[in-house]
């Protein structure tokens, strides 16, 4: 069965502070859309309810990065939210993109992967036409398989909805999202390589220590623990696996570079671009890099 895997859907950020990290991310020169409520089905075939979240988005025309905050802790939490972030928060969802869940879901579950199903997902957002309702599809891998964090395949049921015009230009020249880095444990770095190998559908390169996979539209790479420092110096280590970093493609290096630098923010320059720390981003590492 076809795979159908066309890259980045979207990078996830999670927090209990959703204020300070849209002022973090527009400080970086990202373009947020507005701030949407969630409304989310616990199971196949159920109906989506309000949720706990809420999301803001840097929008690229393809992938995005979502900005997502745990707004109202009374609400109901059928995607379990709230005890991701009781592990930690931070840099904690990583989505592929598909053309059909419901396909994917299959091929999933085919090649040994215990999944949520297809779940759907709505938010209620303005655009030009007025109020109207986004739709999605989510397949969740089952996260007892994913010590790195929570991932899934998502499918755009009204792409339009999301990326709207009016936000896709970014002041830093932000184009898209060129690749996720992972961080795995060394006992857990063969079953997190095979596992993407399996949901991808490709074989397997070395950048010497880093593992990559190349998607359709990006890459995903992964180091072992052990060799982490020699991609990531200095970074804070959330867990023994994690979602580490994300490259964000820019017209410019040096124009992102300084508007990066003009908010307050520390940077380090990297072959070709630039660095910005975990520390400074709620968790998630920015490579900056042409593209």
């Amino acid at each position: 069965m076809t795979r159908d895997i066309q890259g980045i859907h979207h990078t996830g950020i999670l927090t209990r502070d959703l204020e300070g990290l849209e002022r973090a991310y527009t400080s970086f020169g990202f373009t947020l859309s507005p701030r949407s409520r969630h409304l989310l089905g616990g199971r196949p075939g159920q109906p989506p309810v309000p949720g706990c979240t809420a999301n803001r988005c840097a929008l690229f025309g393809g992938s995005y990065i979502e900005l997502l905050g745990i707004v109202d802790e009374s609400a109901p939490d059928p995607w379990q939210t709230k005890s991701m972030a009781d592990e930690y928060e931070g840099f904690r969802l990583l989505n592929l993109e598909t053309h059909d869940a419901r396909i994917a879901d299959r091929w999933l579950r085919d090649a040994g992967l215990r999944t949520s199903g297809v779940l759907e997902l709505e938010r209620d957002v303005d655009t030009a036409e007025g109020p109207r309702t986004v739709r999605a599809r989510a397949v969740h891998i089952d996260p007892r398989t994913t010590p790195e964090g929570y991932i899934g395949i998502a499918q755009h049921l009204t792409r339009r909805y999301v990326h709207q015009p009016r936000y896709l230009n970014h002041p830093n020249g932000a184009r898209g999202l060129g690749a996720v880095l992972i961080v795995a444990d060394d006992t857990e770095f063969d079953g997190i390589s095979n596992r993407y190998t399996r949901m991808v559908g490709t074989a397997t390169t070395y950048e010497g220590p880093v593992a990559v996979l190349e998607t359709a539209a990006a890459r995903l790479e992964i180091v072992r623990a052990s060799h982490a420092g020699d991609v990531l110096p200095d970074e804070p280590v959330p867990a023994s696996s994690y979602l580490a970093a994300m490259t964000v493609l820019v017209d410019d290096v040096d124009d992102a570079r300084a508007i990066v630098e003009s908010g307050g923010t520390v940077t380090r320059p990297t072959g070709g671009g630039f660095f910005v720390s975990a520390r400074h981003t709620y968790g998630a590492g920015l490579f900056f890099a042409c593209g």
